[in-house]
């Protein structure tokens, strides 16, 4: 499940891999905890508490922070109750607005001097099988990877036209054809995570993080989880397919024209250079008594 990159443009430095051993990467996570989970949560009052607990069992892990996005029940109460950390908006503000909450909190609980924790991203509804995570975890913690991400289900390739031209993007930038790439349930180093900010909205969230990491040149491995997801609901499923569809061809279209200005700028640079070395490049002088 290796690729190596491509090795043009800013992601000369990123590739994939799987990581050495899982094991021993855990142990050396659970011997430093240097992991946050940070959990976007809106009226999951049912599994919060579950999935809490299942988090702060992970390895590595030593602070679970849950935003509370909105939620009208009692999320909120029973995240904290469960051990978390708890940040509660008043009205609903999505999903990218939430992790960008939450990691600045996080952030501020660094302690200084120190390396800043990683951050699992992880579903609300996960319940007790979020634990299920700590391979990311580990892969992250054990410098494997700056960014992994969590194959569910098992080594699968993900199908529909959302994950089709998510892989399409990310293959043409980096030469790697993810199996998931739509997957949620993330871990990454504040480094991979602040080269994505802002996040992208909507769907189009996980498809814009994996190509803002590949483009800052760092490393990308996916990893299988042993993770437990509630089927989507079949009302207005065709509606929500074509949401998404929509959200990830917005932000990768975002990145190709943010690409395409940053390689024409560079072009002008390098030309700009060139000319001034040699001693063509000539300013123009208005006449005499001209303003």
């Amino acid at each position: 499940m290796s690729a190596a990159p491509k090795t043009t443009g800013s992601a000369r430095r990123s590739a994939v891999r799987a990581p050495k051993s899982v094991a021993k990467a855990a142990a050396a996570a659970a011997a430093s905890p240097s992991a946050a989970v940070l959990i976007v949560a809106h009226n999951q009052a049912r599994r919060i508490a579950a999935t809490v607990r299942a988090s702060r069992a992970i390895p590595g892990v030593d602070l679970v922070l849950v935003v509370d996005d909105g939620s009208l029940d009692n999320t909120q109460d029973l995240a904290r109750k469960a051990g978390a950390v708890v940040v509660r908006q008043s009205h609903r503000r999505g999903r990218a607005t939430s992790i960008e909450t939450g990691a600045a909190v996080i952030a501020m609980r660094d302690e200084e001097g120190a390396t800043p924790r990683a951050v699992l991203l992880l579903e609300a509804g996960l319940g007790a099988s979020a634990s299920g995570a700590a391979p990311i975890v580990a892969a992250v913690v054990e410098q494997v990877a700056d960014l992994a991400i969590a194959l569910v289900g098992g080594p699968s390739r993900s199908t529909g036209a959302s994950a089709g031209a998510a892989r399409k993007a990310i293959a043409s930038l980096s030469g790697w054809s993810p199996m998931q790439p739509l997957s949620k349930v993330r871990c990454l180093t504040r480094e991979a995570l602040e080269a994505a900010f802002p996040l992208a909205r909507g769907a189009g969230l996980e498809t814009a993080v994996t190509l803002d990491v590949i483009e800052a040149g760092l490393m990308v491995t996916e990893v299988p989880c042993d993770l437990k997801q509630r089927p989507s609901r079949r009302a207005g499923k065709a509606l929500t397919r074509a949401s998404q569809y929509r959200d990830v061809m917005m932000a990768i279209s975002a990145r190709r024209i943010r690409l395409s200005l940053r390689s024409t700028q560079h072009v002008v640079e390098d030309a700009f250079h060139v000319a001034s070395r040699s001693g063509t490049v000539k300013v123009r002088r208005g006449k005499k008594g001209e303003e």
